[in-house]
Formats: C-alpha cells, sequence, structure tokens
C-alpha cells in the first residue's frame, strides 16, 4: 500500500487515502479518488463461502443506486480459508459466475498481524467475524454501521440506512 499525495487528490478519509490492488490486474484502485463523496459499502469477501451468493445482491445493491453516489467494494480474503490463491479463480467467480462490476481488490487480510490498513481502521466499529461483513461509510469518511455475513445485500435495515446516507 503506498499513501497517496494531497496534490490534486479528491478529498476523502486519511484512512482511505491509499492505494491496493485490483483483483487479478497489475492495475491498482486508488481508494481515494473512487471514495470521495460517496457513500461506500465495504464488504471482506470469499469465493468459496456459504454466502457467495451475497455477490448478486451486492451487484443489484450497486446497480441500484451507484447513479445516486453509493460504490460497493469488495475485499477477497483468505483469513477464514475459502478463497483461493489463484487470483484468476476469485476473478472468474466474481466477474464471470456472479457479473461483479464494482470495484473487488487484490486478496487482503482483514484479520491479524498483517491486516490491510482499511481493516485495521474499520476494527474500530467491529472486526470481522466471518465473510461478508458490511460496513457501510458515510461521505465524510465516517463508519455509519456494520452489518454481519447474516445480512442480506438487501435487507431491509441495509437498503434504509443507505438511503438515509444517500440523502445526506
Amino acid at each position: 500500500m503506498q499513501p497517496i499525495t494531497a496534490d490534486a487528490q479528491p478529498q476523502c478519509a486519511d484512512w482511505l487515502n491509499c492505494r491496493v490492488g485490483k483483483l487479478h490486474s497489475n492495475e491498482e484502485l486508488d481508494l481515494c479518488a473512487l471514495t470521495a463523496g460517496k457513500v461506500v459499502l465495504i464488504v471482506n469477501t470469499a469465493s468459496f463461502c456459504g454466502f457467495t451468493q451475497q455477490f448478486k445482491g451486492l451487484e443489484a445493491l450497486y446497480q441500484r443506486y451507484k447513479e445516486r453516489g453509493l460504490l460497493v467494494i469488495g475485499f477477497p480474503s483468505d483469513n477464514f480459508f475459502q478463497e483461493s490463491k489463484d487470483a484468476a479463480k476469485t476473478a472468474d467467480v466474481c466477474y464471470v459466475n456472479f457479473g461483479v462490476t464494482f470495484p473487488m481488490t487484490s486478496t487482503i487480510k482483514v484479520r491479524g498481524d498483517d491486516t490491510h490498513p482499511v481493516f485495521k481502521h474499520l476494527h474500530q466499529t467491529a472486526k470481522p467475524s466471518w465473510n461478508f461483513n458490511k460496513y457501510l461509510v458515510g461521505k465524510d469518511g465516517n463508519v455509519i454501521a456494520h452489518y454481519g455475513s447474516n445480512t442480506a445485500p438487501d435487507a431491509e435495515k441495509l437498503i434504509t440506512a443507505i438511503e438515509q446516507a444517500l440523502g445526506q
């Protein structure tokens, strides 16, 4: 992860002022540029989990609200031993099997000694106890709410929180 200089960069939360590899690519995602001024749903994902079907709902959520300013970002992780070591297989699950169009990062750590800095910050709210934890982040970069794996992307409480955040 490389810090981004403030020169000509959009305003974003300090903890999102970084770059992370894009899934199965040599490109990097500039999280500051991607998230600045948007409501963001950050999700730790895994390709071979009982909750993997949530990719379909996350994509539907993204399509429904992206024009209003919602960004979904998937962070694949193997912390719970349900992600492929092969980025191409992870990409196939996301892009081919579920038609994901929202940004997906390279595989990162969401727990442990080498936790990715984004998730180190999110730990202040809640540590992911499994795959498909969802963190709703407001336009100001503050975490609004955490939703566990059992909260589906179309859950009323999540939809209500997203709509409230988009309205602010």
